[in-house]
């Protein structure tokens, strides 16, 4: 029990000179915390004796735990573009230069101006996609899964939706069409067979209980072989004879023709929206290049009704979603897709590419084994299932250490690579160019360590 005794009392512990540098209020609360738990430890016998120096250490260390940013910086070498775990599209510094000074003041979100009243939140980005996409309106919700679930519930709730069954996708997270559906109030109706659908399994089962025609873009699988599924351009034509709304949950739509052939495999929205559908929908994180949103665009009246969906309430996008998009969107419009960093990393050459692995093999030449290599990755985020695009990596060892081990230690750097046919590889697809340095210098210090 004497040391129990020793243990310091807490009003004289917080006082220490080491904690000085942090809120008192939050010290105090572990402070208390580490001395519960030394007593617990001294009950149980596992203390034999009292270091206050360790105490303090170990109260600032959990400060830092708590207050220390969760989220970080990391260097993309997997070379997937849009990677979902690693935060999707970037946002270039000069997009997010240009809207700093809106999101950090006052600002007219749904304020008029002109006449003095509130205004609308949405009316500062559908001029300009609608001069984009040629649609007759525009809504902005959270994600694309908002968008598709806000359309069914506003109007196919109790009521038939006519989907191939080819189609019924599921994505990141167990997320699956029929659930989101059956979630919104819809009633799903599956037509034609995994992996043919015709036109005639959706007249055979229209009645008047359905209310929309949908198509799903199948964003992150392909099927191939004896296929068939009907068009987005006979989808609308087919509604509107039925007096049906039809609708296309895109996905991942793209803005810009596509290298690499990837137009054959990504549906182009500029495209589609030449057929006039009732109502498409589209990430804006993904091809797009931007932030996380999803993007509805179609006839007025059917967005006008959308709007009228308390549930919108809950979807709807902030100003600094808002302000960032209509950069991005005022980009593509204007043609400086290199302005938005995942269409410039898209298009990036791979002789540019290999002129920065070459650069940072150089300035690794006397630390690691390094060799410069062709390849080949993906876009990721759910786009072009199963198409690859070239690139360039650069294959990385040192001191005779397992791809694995070399993978660990930049990872817990800050390197994101991947693992090869029993190689560590840094693909240069994704690292910016002013990314290079920093790799380097990362490298070298997990290197000398």
């Amino acid at each position: 029990m004497v040391l129990l005794k020793s243990i310091p009392k807490l009003d004289k512990f917080i006082k220490n000179k080491d904690f000085e540098p942090y809120s008192n209020k939050l010290l105090t609360k572990i402070a208390k915390k580490t001395i519960n738990e030394l007593r617990e430890s001294i009950l149980k016998n596992e203390c034999s004796e009292i270091n206050e120096e360790v105490l303090v250490q170990k109260t600032i260390k959990e400060y830092k735990n708590l207050t220390n940013a969760s989220l970080r910086t990391l260097i993309n070498a997997t070379g997937v573009i849009v990677h979902t775990n690693l935060g999707r599209s970037l946002i270039s510094e000069n997009t997010f230069e240009k809207v700093k000074n809106i999101v950090c003041s006052y600002n007219n979100l749904e304020y008029d101006v002109k006449n003095g009243h509130r205004g609308e939140r949405y009316t500062h980005i559908s001029k300009i996609i609608c001069e984009l996409l040629g649609c007759e309106d525009v809504l902005i919700v959270n994600n694309n899964a908002s968008a598709v679930f806000l359309i069914l519930n506003t109007f196919a709730k109790d009521k038939e939706v006519i989907v191939s069954r080819g189609e019924l996708v599921e994505i990141g997270g167990s997320f699956r069409v029929p659930e989101v559906m059956k979630q919104s109030g819809a009633i799903l109706k599956e037509v034609g067979a995994t992996n043919k659908t015709h036109l005639y399994d959706y007249i055979d089962n229209i009645n008047e209980n359905t209310s929309m025609l949908m198509k799903v873009h199948k964003s992150n699988y392909s099927i191939e072989g004896f296929t068939s599924e009907i068009s987005n351009e006979e989808l609308v034509t087919l509604a509107s004879e039925k007096d049906l709304i039809d609708y296309y949950d895109m996905g991942s739509g793209h803005l810009v023709d596509l290298p690499y052939n990837l137009d054959l495999a990504e549906p182009s929205v500029l495209k589609l929206m030449k057929n006039k559908p009732s109502l498409l929908s589209f990430s804006g994180d993904k091809l797009l290049g931007s932030v996380q949103a999803g993007i509805i665009v179609g006839k007025k009246e059917l967005i006008q009704k959308l709007k009228k969906n308390q549930l919108l309430r809950m979807l709807r996008v902030d100003k600094i979603t808002l302000a960032i998009l209509e950069e991005n969107i005022k980009s593509i419009l204007i043609d400086k897709k290199e302005e938005i960093p995942t269409l410039n990393m898209l298009f990036t050459s791979t002789d540019i590419l290999e002129k920065r692995a070459l650069y940072v093999q150089d300035q690794l030449k006397d630390l690691a084994q390094t060799e410069v290599l062709k390849t080949q990755t993906v876009i990721g985020g759910g786009t072009t299932p199963n198409k690859k695009i070239p690139s360039i990596a650069l294959s990385l060892s040192f001191k005779n250490y397992k791809e694995n081990k070399i993978e660990k230690l930049l990872r817990a750097a800050g390197i994101i690579g991947r693992i090869e046919n029993d190689h560590f590889l840094l693909d240069f697809r994704a690292i910016k160019e002013n990314e290079l340095d920093t790799l380097i210098n990362i490298i070298k210090k997990v290197i000398n360590e």
